[in-house]
């Protein structure tokens, strides 16, 4: 296997907004609230950080901040992939010089590439930069998959070492671990398939779930690690109604409405994206309550 970027739950993280601006005092006590939580490592400015919508400058001083701020207590991801593979390339060579531990690259969303195209970008933007990167695979939002034999061939580039799969698939991703497995790490992208992805070799999960139960998420990775596979499919089992909830919009809508129910952020989110539904919201904070993360 190659090096090894983290393994049990990494978060990745909301971006506080407030006013229009990106609330780093928000954000700040949000990254104190995960390392103390036991979290193993920290994803900045991916899907759920909507840094598709940050300007140039927002994202690029967000992974700054995070990297001073979390001065290497925790590994430090940092989402730079885009669609634009030549504007991924300097995001993530700037990502590097940062002082980022490792970047998250998303598959070219809208183009839709040919499973070359994904190869060929990947490639690129891997050896642009020399950092670890971590594929990331979600068919839903990009439009393509990354098939297992693409991100085979992709594992023989040195310092591409991991893939967040967030297909849904899990047909395709025993088919992974079974062909690369021991070049790639592979991560959960879906909350509600931590244990099964554990159970085919996985190193862990790239979460939402984690933004509001940092610990826990990670100890349902630490069980099934330490052999108490039996109390991480309880985890897994119990948390399924908040993930549920968590997912019952498109991410991350109801993680920011969680974050902010609990007074970690303002409920403030950047367009297209608009505020919870009621419905989904009443239901969201009920299972809230029942956790015992509001009151």
């Amino acid at each position: 296997m190659k090096h090894t970027v983290f393994k049990g739950a990494a978060t990745a993280l909301i971006t506080p907004f407030k006013d229009g601006a990106i609330d780093y005092e928000s954000y700040e006590r949000i990254l104190e609230q995960q390392i103390s939580g036991g979290i193993a490592a920290l994803v900045v400015a991916g899907t759920t950080g909507e840094g598709s919508t940050l300007t140039d400058e927002e994202h690029k001083k967000i992974i700054e901040f995070t990297v001073e701020k979390v001065n290497h207590r925790v590994p430090v991801i940092a989402g730079t992939g885009s669609n634009d593979t030549a504007y991924a390339v300097e995001l993530s060579r700037f990502a590097t010089n940062a002082g980022a531990d490792a970047l998250l690259l998303v598959s070219p969303y809208y183009n839709k590439a040919t499973q070359e195209g994904l190869y060929q970008s990947f490639k690129l933007v891997a050896e642009s930069c020399g950092a670890p990167c971590i594929l990331y695979n979600v068919p839903s939002r990009t439009g393509c998959n990354i098939l297992p034999a693409t991100a085979a061939r992709l594992a023989e580039i040195d310092n591409i070492v991991a893939i967040k799969e967030a297909s849904g698939d899990i047909s395709q991703i025993a088919e992974l671990a079974a062909i690369a497995g021991d070049k790639l790490d592979i991560y959960s992208g879906n909350d509600n398939q931590i244990v099964p992805i554990l159970s085919l070799g996985g190193s862990g999960v790239i979460s939402v779930l984690s933004n509001v139960l940092p610990h826990e998420t990670n100890e349902i990775c630490t069980k099934f690690f330490e052999g108490d596979v039996a109390g991480s499919r309880e985890m897994q089992l119990k948390y399924l109604p908040l993930i549920d909830a968590l997912f019952s919009e498109v991410n991350p809508i109801p993680a920011k409405a969680a974050m902010a129910a609990m007074g970690l952020c303002e409920n403030e989110l950047r367009l297209p994206l608009t505020p919870m539904e009621k419905a989904h919201l009443d239901k969201m904070l009920v299972i809230m309550k029942n956790e015992g993360l509001i009151d």
